[in-house]
């Protein structure tokens, strides 16, 4: 069947009322902010769930380890699953796996019970978080009510990570580690009760690709397993170097597995388009940049600093707030004026700004030289990305493919934090080892400084992608009958 003829047989549903398009954005907008902070919501509640349970070194970072690989590697299934089988059907499926799973990882008496209620938590969001962004592209017609709710949901992307660590300081200094597990039931019971103002929206006459389904989730899985081995191990360990090995054997299997199939997992029109391909690059690149970003300023800020975990999560207010202002306002006002590829440039450029004004960080500093400032100013550059990668990712795709086509941004965000994290952190590390003996917190300083510029190059990087592949076409103005933006 011909991308034509599927997008005449699945008609893409109607828009709900007025009066509802604001609940159903702040359903899908609380889902994901949800599946976003779980990434970082642990990171400070690691020393405490190590003491409670006995864990060892290497079982602690499999904490962490243990949900990437999961949300990672299900991405791309989870999102087709959505497209045949019906996407709100399978959102709540997620959630009602990702709320049971934190209740057991909440429970957990053991170090092997909580890294396994993680895997579940990972599959859960794996499964919810493409059906999602796909739900959002079902209930708002295309134009400035859709771009408005996508850059409500593309700040929810960047926020997550930061209110993750905001909320994993306060609940794990006020409470216990355990409520860092608890804290996404009640958000997950809310979602579920207001999903039934979701639009459905149509579903694709087809198969699950099933050996497409495999070796894309083993092999996505593999090389976020691969990467994360390679930060601890270094890259020429036999595991990683197996893991790695295992990961290009799979995609590879899985790219003629899609070439082939009468019904592939990822149809050629979602993957073959310029601007999509663009978009989801520059996801992978800014998700590298971004995810390095938090774990030097957190450890700057616990090592160097000496911040307890409450204030940590504190500091981190200035990049929420950046980001809130550039991708739920401002980036949605700009898509009405300028193209795409203006945005993210400008976009990309404030943010590296940014990164630049982070290599500034020093032990003795004032917080208010650079720790904070820099943070707003490169929050709102990525908040403008955000806003209009995310957009330009599903735009011009078939209703009936958009689960997919958000299955894989959110995996290019993954996967591109994940060997981000590693590459950076490894490079931090060799430096700082350099510089010592000597003033350890200078030495660390330093490591972090130069991993602030090299995530700015990745920024950089971005910025060509962007200037050589991204529309360049004029912004669509509102069209009559079009819903207004959502106001908030």
């Amino acid at each position: 069947m011909s991308l034509q003829e599927r997008t005449e047989a699945v008609p893409e549903a109607a828009a709900p009322a007025n009066g509802k398009a604001g609940l159903a954005l702040l359903v899908i907008a609380a889902a994901q902010l949800m599946l976003v902070l779980d990434n970082t919501i642990v990171a400070v509640a690691l020393p405490s769930m190590q003491s409670a349970l006995g864990l060892s070194e290497a079982n602690l970072g499999w904490i962490v380890t243990a949900y990437a690989l999961a949300f990672g590697g299900l991405l791309l299934a989870g999102g087709r699953a959505g497209d045949l089988f019906g996407r709100r059907r399978v959102f709540r499926i997620g959630l009602v796996l990702f709320a049971a799973a934190s209740v057991v990882g909440g429970l957990a008496s053991s170090g092997e019970l909580l890294i396994a209620a993680r895997i579940l938590q990972g599959m859960g969001a794996a499964i919810a978080a493409p059906t999602a962004l796909s739900l959002l592209a079902s209930t708002f017609p295309a134009g400035p009510a859709r771009n408005k709710a996508l850059g409500v949901y593309g700040a929810m992307g960047g926020l997550g990570s930061v209110v993750g660590l905001l909320l994993g300081g306060a609940l794990t200094e006020y409470l216990s580690w355990r409520w860092v597990m608890y804290v996404n039931v009640p958000i997950a019971v809310l979602v579920l009760l207001g999903t039934g103002v979701l639009v459905e929206g149509g579903r694709e006459r087809g198969k699950l690709d099933v050996p497409g389904a495999l070796t894309a989730t083993l092999g996505f899985g593999s090389l976020v397993y691969a990467i994360t081995r390679a930060g601890e191990s270094g890259i020429g360990d036999s595991v990683t170097l197996i893991s790695l090995a295992v990961a290009v054997v799979l995609i590879a299997a899985f790219v003629v597995i899609q070439r082939s199939s009468s019904n592939p997992m990822v149809p050629a029109a979602v993957v073959g388009d310029k601007s999509r391909a663009a978009a989801n690059t520059i996801m992978f690149l800014v998700g590298a940049g971004m995810l390095a970003t938090f774990y030097f300023l957190t450890l700057y800020m616990q090592l160097v600093k000496g911040y307890e975990p409450m204030v940590t999560g504190l500091a981190y207010l200035p990049f929420a707030v950046g980001i809130g202002i550039a991708a739920g306002g401002v980036g949605p006002q700009l898509l009405a004026k300028l193209p795409e590829r203006t945005i993210v440039a400008l976009g990309l450029v404030i943010g590296t700004a940014g990164m630049v004004w982070f290599s500034f960080l020093a032990p003795g500093q004032n917080a208010l030289f650079a720790l904070l400032p820099a943070q707003l100013v490169s929050g709102f550059g990525l908040g403008l990305v955000f806003v209009t990668v995310t957009i330009a990712s599903v735009r011009g795709v078939a209703p009936q493919d958009t689960g997919i086509a958000s299955g894989l941004v959110n995996t290019s965000q993954q996967i591109g934090g994940a060997i981000g994290l590693a590459v950076l952190a490894a490079t931090a590390s060799v430096i700082t080892e350099n510089e010592l003996p000597g003033n350890a917190q200078e030495a660390l300083t330093s490591g972090y400084s130069y991993g602030f510029l090299l995530g700015g190059a990745l920024y950089l990087v971005a910025l060509v992608v962007a200037l050589a592949s991204l529309s360049k076409a004029a912004p669509q103005p509102q069209q009559p009958g079009e819903h207004a933006p959502v106001a908030f």
